[in-house]
C-alpha cells in the first residue's frame, strides 16, 4: 500500500485534508549501451531488451540481452528454471546487480534475480532467424529487419548525421524550413513524376465524360505531383529569410533498378541568397561534410561501425565487400581533410579522353563532351583525381545537360543561349563508389533570361508562374544545392545499396509493406 502524505489547506475559508502519494522506490532502467561503460558494480538494475541468444546449462543459463543502443549484448546469468520460458527473440525485462564477470568474454555481467517475458516471440515462425540471411531476403521484411543489430545501427547512424546536420546549419544562420510535398510542377523537367489522386477518382461518376473518354476527376481541379525536389519553394522561402535548408521525401518515377535508386528518397536542400558566386555554395557543401565527417569520427556510432566492418571481415574469407575498416576510416578521414579539388567538366573530359588514348584506362562509354559523364566515368574521376578517398567538385557543365533553372557560367556567351558550348555555373560532387552525391548551381534570378530559358526546356506555362513571379518582386542572384541523403548515409557506412540503408524502400516494383 502507497504511503500517504497530507497537505492542510485553506479554500473559501473552508480548510481541507489535501492526500499527496509517494511512488514506491522503482529500480534504476539503465539502457546496455550505458551499462557496459559502466566498471564498477550495482544493485537493483533494470534492463529492457530482446533475447540475441540463450544457452541452458544444468545449473545455470546465459542469455545476450540487447536494445539497440549498441552492437553488443549485456550476458545476464539466470537459474535455469527462470530462461524455461526464453526464446531468441522474446523482448523481456531483467532485473538484477551488476557484478563482476567470472568469464573472460566480459568484464560485468548482470547476475539476474527476477525476469519478466514482455513479448512473447514464435521463435520457429519467426522469418528473422539467429543466422545469416542475404540483403536480398531481408529486404523481403522490411519491418523486422531493423532489429538486427547491425541495421539498428544504421538507424542510430541516420539520427546522428541528422543532428550533425542540424547543428552545422543553426550555427551558419540557415532557416530549417518545410516544403510542400504535393507541388504543381515538375522541378527537373524530366517528367518522371507520381500523379496525384484521390480513391474517390476511381468510383467518381464524372469519369466518363461526353464521348465516352474515361477521365479522371482530380482532387487539386488540375494535375498535381509528388515533388521530386524542394529546390523551387526553397528559393521562395530564401527571399525571406535569406538562407534556408531542409531534409524532405522526395519521389521519382524511374525505373532505373540500381544499387543507386530509390523511387522515395530523402533529399538535403539548401538555399542562399546574395552570392554570385558559385564557390560560396561549394564551400558550404564542403564545410557542411567536413562537420558530418568530422563528428562521426570521433564518436561513439563511428567506432560501432569500423568495428562492425572488421568483425564482417573476419567473418568472411573471401568477402563479397571488399571495403575495410580501414578504407572505411580513411574515406571518413578524406570528408573531414576538407580542400576538396574543383575542376571544370572539360577538364573532366580532357582527363577521361587522355586516359583513353595513353591506355590508361578503357570505359564501356567513350567520353565524349556531347554526351555527358557515364557512371565508369565519375567513378574514374573519385578514384584519380580525388583518390578514391576525397570528393571531386565537377564545374560548368553545357547548358544543353543542366535544368531551366540555371544560370549561365561567368565565362559563358549569356546572349546566345542556344550556343551548344555554353555553360552553367553548376556544380555535381562525386565520391568513390556511388558517384554523384551531391549537385547544385547558381539561380537564374532574372524574368527574361529564366523565360527563355523555359521556352528552350519546353517547360513554360507548366505550373511555374509563380515561379516566374520570384524574378519580378525583388529577385537578387541566389544559389543553392542538394544532397542525395540516403546515399550520404551509404557513402558514410560504407554500405554498398541505397536499399539497405533505408528502413522501408521503395522501388520500381517493390513496396512492401
Amino acid at each position: 500500500m502507497r504511503a500517504c502524505l497530507w497537505r492542510r489547506c485553506n479554500f473559501r475559508s473552508h480548510e481541507c485534508l489535501r492526500p499527496f502519494s509517494v511512488s514506491p522506490v522503482k529500480h534504476e532502467r539503465v539502457d546496455v549501451a550505458r551499462l557496459l561503460s559502466q566498471q564498477t558494480e550495482a544493485n537493483g538494475v533494470d534492463v529492457h531488451g530482446w533475447v540475441r541468444s540463450l544457452r541452458r546449462q544444468k545449473k545455470v543459463a546465459f542469455v545476450a540481452v540487447g536494445d539497440g543502443t549498441t552492437l553488443e549484448s549485456v550476458q545476464a546469468v539466470l537459474k535455469p528454471e527462470d530462461a524455461a520460458q526464453l526464446s531468441t527473440g522474446a523482448a523481456v525485462r531483467l532485473t538484477g546487480s551488476w557484478k563482476a564477470s567470472k568469464g573472460s568474454k566480459q568484464s560485468h555481467e548482470l547476475q539476474v534475480t527476477q525476469v519478466a517475458i514482455l513479448g512473447a516471440n514464435d521463435a520457429e515462425h519467426n522469418p528473422l532467424q539467429p543466422k545469416y540471411q542475404t540483403p536480398e531476403y531481408l529486404r523481403t521484411i522490411p519491418h523486422l529487419r531493423p532489429r538486427i543489430p547491425a541495421n539498428a545501427l544504421l538507424l542510430r547512424l541516420r539520427s546522428q548525421v541528422i543532428a550533425s546536420l542540424t547543428h552545422f546549419f543553426n550555427q551558419q544562420g540557415f532557416v530549417q524550413t518545410h516544403t510542400p510535398i504535393i507541388t504543381s510542377s515538375d522541378c527537373e523537367g524530366a517528367g518522371e513524376v507520381f500523379t496525384v489522386s484521390s480513391n474517390a477518382a476511381k468510383d467518381s461518376e464524372q469519369r466518363l465524360k461526353p464521348g465516352d473518354q474515361a477521365q479522371v476527376e482530380h482532387f487539386f481541379r488540375t494535375n498535381k505531383y509528388l515533388t521530386v525536389s524542394a529546390q523551387l519553394h526553397l528559393e521562395a522561402l530564401a527571399q525571406a529569410v535569406d538562407k534556408v535548408w531542409t531534409l524532405s521525401p522526395t519521389f521519382r518515377a524511374e525505373r532505373s533498378d540500381t544499387p543507386r535508386h530509390l523511387s522515395e528518397f530523402y533529399m538535403l536542400e539548401a538555399e542562399l541568397c546574395f552570392t554570385n558566386d558559385l564557390s560560396d555554395v561549394m564551400t558550404v557543401v564542403e564545410n557542411m561534410l567536413v562537420a558530418v565527417a568530422s563528428d562521426l569520427l570521433s564518436s561513439h556510432t563511428g567506432a560501432e561501425l569500423l568495428k562492425a566492418r572488421e568483425s564482417s571481415q573476419a567473418e568472411h574469407e573471401s568477402p563479397t565487400d571488399s571495403l575495410t575498416a580501414a578504407d572505411l576510416k580513411a574515406r571518413w578521414t578524406g570528408l573531414a581533410s576538407g580542400a576538396w579539388p574543383r575542376i571544370t567538366y572539360a577538364h573532366a573530359i580532357h582527363l577521361l579522353q587522355t586516359a583513353v588514348t595513353t591506355s590508361s584506362a578503357t570505359f564501356a562509354f567513350e567520353p565524349s563532351y556531347e554526351v555527358g559523364l557515364q557512371a565508369e566515368h565519375e567513378r574514374w574521376l573519385a578514384a584519380t583525381v580525388g583518390e578514391g578517398q576525397r570528393p571531386v567538385f565537377v564545374t560548368d557543365y553545357p547548358a544543353a545537360q543542366k535544368p531551366f533553372y540555371m544560370a549561365p557560367s561567368p565565362t559563358s556567351s549569356e546572349s546566345s543561349g542556344g550556343d551548344e558550348h555554353s555553360t552553367v555555373a553548376c556544380f555535381d560532387l562525386l565520391v568513390s563508389e556511388l558517384c554523384e552525391l551531391a549537385g547544385g548551381s547558381l539561380r537564374e534570378h532574372r524574368v527574361q533570361e529564366l523565360q527563355v530559358a523555359m521556352q528552350g526546356k519546353g517547360v513554360e506555362g507548366g505550373g511555374l508562374e509563380w515561379y516566374q513571379d520570384l524574378r519580378r518582386y525583388g529577385s537578387v542572384p541566389h544559389g543553392g544545392f542538394g544532397l542525395g541523403f540516403d546515399r550520404l548515409i551509404c557513402y558514410l557506412s560504407g554500405v554498398g545499396n541505397v536499399r539497405d540503408v533505408v528502413a522501408f524502400p521503395r522501388w520500381v516494383g517493390r513496396c512492401e509493406c
